[in-house]
């Protein structure tokens, strides 16, 4: 097999393994917010997840949750009628807004990933210790993909 042929061949394998991969990361992903029970949408839930780190812009939340600036803008009313983020004027730029998470806010998604937490123990029903094993495992399994893809684009970002 010549240099480009096993290099075309590499590249199948990869991709096909990353098919599946990402097909498997949906699925988990669409069980685990079921089983959180959150009574929002997966967007919403997204820009509650992304505000748990702290005060944010609109600009910088579209960018954590790699939605449309406009749709987060919506996204936030929503959460902010019903008291689950608090809208304010930045203190060092007053034509900024930053979005908070209210009290309301964090219990809910304490709630929804107490309820996942509890959903994983009991379909891998190993007991904690072993469960934990297992998510533990499936984390270490995928962090370097992560960090590999953030590097790469962070570097291409700079050039």
């Amino acid at each position: 097999m010549s240099g480009d042929a096993a290099g075309i061949a590499a590249t199948g394998r990869i991709e096909g393994a990353a098919r599946g991969l990402l097909r498997g990361i949906a699925q988990l992903s669409q069980a685990l917010f079921r089983a959180g029970e959150f009574g929002y949408t997966r967007s919403q839930v997204s820009v509650l997840d992304a505000l748990e780190s702290g005060p944010c812009r609109v600009t910088a939340l579209a960018v954590r949750t790699g939605m449309a600036q406009p749709r987060v803008t919506v996204i936030l009313q929503q959460l902010q009628e019903a008291g689950l983020v608090e809208r304010r004027r930045c203190a060092d730029d007053r034509r900024a807004v930053e979005t908070t998470l209210t009290d309301a806010g964090h219990a809910l998604m304490e709630r929804g990933r107490q309820r996942m937490a509890v959903a994983l123990l009991g379909a891998l029903d190993g007991g904690v210790e072993d469960s934990e094993r297992a998510v533990a495992a499936a984390r270490a399994a995928i962090m370097p993909l992560v960090d590999a893809l953030h590097r790469n684009t962070v570097e291409s970002e700079a050039s």
